[in-house]
């Protein structure tokens, strides 16, 4: 049986962890960074019971959202509080509503505004920002000065003007959130590809006859992904607070459909007679959410950021 000596012993493990450590892709390596951080994944702990709630929730209803307990409207204040055994676990609004079905149904709105809110800005964005970074000139000059002309007008006044002109309604709301949010992320997206592009592997595909669209989607798109995914995250709960003002100011989702920003303007309204419940439930699901967005947001920046590797 062979001995090694201690010394050799750990110089052979050094070698070994840091053939772990080359061979370890980047991918893998965020993830663990990712996994390593604990408010990060804690977050995602807590959103996933959140989606878990508005996926399960419906089935544990006794009302839906949009009918009225017409024994509670007539004493909200004394009837309507939360309760097991009348089915309104979260209480009624003020239209005699209950507060358990329109909150989850205002959740599900919240986030699929969010998510189709970033969506939008990852696919317009994207590929804005590559196209005027990538062939640069007059092009990038005109493509940008009209970013910034567009960035120079108030945001929340060109989601109010579009929800005027065109009406209220999920597909308006979407269209409006849409439509502003992908500036930053055409900026950021043009000033990474400018970076690339005067890459050597850039260059080495050029001489080697790639194609540009060929460069774009395996060198550019590639090289892109950890910044763009880090943005998009962030942009979530930007695109929720988007809405929550908007339906907070009554230009938001139309009845009977709702929001969590459009309950809490309704909670705030009323919490002066009493119905404090009506206020803290949909508060409480839109602070998390934002809250847990940001931190997952940040943790995924923390993971991906090539400066830390």
């Amino acid at each position: 049986m062979l001995g090694f000596s201690k010394k050799e012993t750990d110089r052979a493990e050094a070698v070994a962890d840091n053939a772990v450590m080359q061979g370890r892709s980047l991918l893998a390596d965020a993830r663990l960074r990712f996994r390593q951080n604990k408010a990060a994944m804690g977050s995602c702990v807590i959103l996933g019971l959140i989606v878990a709630f508005v996926i399960i929730g419906p089935f544990f209803a006794v009302w839906d959202h949009e009918t009225i307990d017409w024994t509670a409207m007539g004493d909200v204040v004394g009837l309507g509080a939360p309760s097991i055994s009348s089915g309104h676990y979260f209480g009624v609004d003020d239209l005699g509503r209950d507060l358990y079905s329109r909150t989850i149904q205002a959740t599900q709105t919240s986030l699929l505004v969010g998510l189709i809110g970033a969506g939008m800005a990852l696919v317009v964005g994207t590929f804005y920002g590559i196209i005027a970074g990538y062939f640069g000139g007059r092009l990038d000059g005109l493509m940008m000065r009209f970013v910034d002309i567009l960035l120079a007008i108030p945001t929340t006044l060109v989601i109010i003007l579009i929800l005027v002109v065109a009406g209220k309604s999920f597909t308006t709301l979407f269209l409006a959130l849409g439509a502003v949010s992908w500036l930053t992320m055409s900026r950021i997206v043009r000033g990474q590809t400018l970076a690339l592009k005067r890459r050597e592997f850039i260059e080495a595909a050029r001489a080697g006859g790639v194609s540009d669209a060929g460069i774009v989607t395996r060198h550019i798109l590639p090289n892109l992904a950890g910044v763009v995914i880090v943005y998009a995250s962030l942009l979530v709960p930007d695109m929720i607070l988007a809405e929550s003002f908007i339906s907070f100011l009554g230009l938001g989702i139309s009845e009977p459909n709702t929001s969590l920003g459009a309950l809490i303007a309704e909670g705030a309204g009323t919490m002066a007679y009493g119905t404090i419940w009506q206020l803290l439930f949909p508060l409480f699901f839109y602070v998390t959410i934002i809250i847990t967005m940001f931190f997952i947001g940040d943790g995924l920046r923390d993971a991906l950021d090539p400066k830390d590797r």
